[in-house]
């Protein structure tokens, strides 16, 4: 046992060191994963924020959409109802202008009718009247593209005749009625330059004015209300052009 004795001494000391080695190999480990735990949740933290952050930036930019959309849908929603009433109030003055004409020309039958029954016959049918009534139908029933074409055969077919003129207006109304605007300027203009003592050329001019209006051009509207009351100072046309004038 005694000669065993130097022997056994350095293998306790040798396992002794392997177990404080060990015990700090642990020891480092714990350490290693701690701080690799520590590292993760670091690190996912981060993914979370930037996620989150990330999330909250696209809400941020959903809601000002919508409240972009609905200023739109709100504006849109306005000029519709602007739209809306321009186009009756365009229907009302269309059938008021159509009431007065109709007006006229009633009596002007009734007068010629007088005249040739005191001259001791039967009233004669006039073809290019019964044409001309015929070819406002479709005006008068609101058929706007209707009575584009029929009023521009119309005029086509009679071209000498009074008739004609007053077909070249009212072609020119039923196309504002469609909002083809840029058809009914140049119209409208030039049946007030071609027909400056017509009845209705101040109606002519206001009706340029209120289509420039519609193009949004506004300086041209202007000018021609402004050409409008200096031409025709006393017309309903004119009172309604210094109304527009101040709103413009």
């Amino acid at each position: 046992m005694r000669r065993l004795a130097p022997l056994a001494l350095p293998l306790m000391l040798a396992a002794c060191a392997s177990t404080s080695e060990l015990d700090e190999t642990r020891a480092r480990l714990d350490q290693v994963n701690r701080e690799a735990t520590s590292r993760l949740s670091q690190i996912e933290s981060r993914i979370s924020n930037e996620r989150l952050l990330e999330m909250v930036g696209k809400v941020d930019a959903m809601q000002a959409e919508v409240a972009k959309l609905r200023g739109d849908n709100e504006m849109l929603q306005y000029r519709i109802g602007e739209l809306a009433k321009r186009q009756n109030d365009l229907y009302a003055d269309i059938d008021q202008r159509l009431a007065r004409f109709e007006g006229g020309g009633a009596a002007g039958t009734a007068q010629t009718a007088a005249g040739v029954a005191n001259a001791g016959g039967a009233p004669a049918a006039d073809p290019v009247q019964a044409a001309y009534d015929a070819a406002l139908a479709p005006l008068r029933a609101r058929d706007f593209a209707g009575a584009i074409v029929q009023l521009k055969a119309f005029a086509d077919a009679h071209p000498a005749t009074p008739q004609a003129v007053d077909a070249t207006y009212w072609r020119g109304v039923a196309h504002t009625a469609l909002r083809q605007y840029d058809a009914a300027i140049d119209i409208q203009r030039r049946f007030a330059e071609e027909n400056p003592n017509h009845a209705r050329a101040p109606d002519a001019l206001r009706n340029v004015a209120n289509a420039q209006r519609e193009l949004e051009q506004v300086d041209q509207a202007r000018a021609t209300l402004q050409k409008l009351i200096k031409r025709y100072p006393n017309s309903d046309a004119a009172a309604k052009a210094r109304q527009q004038l101040k709103s413009m």
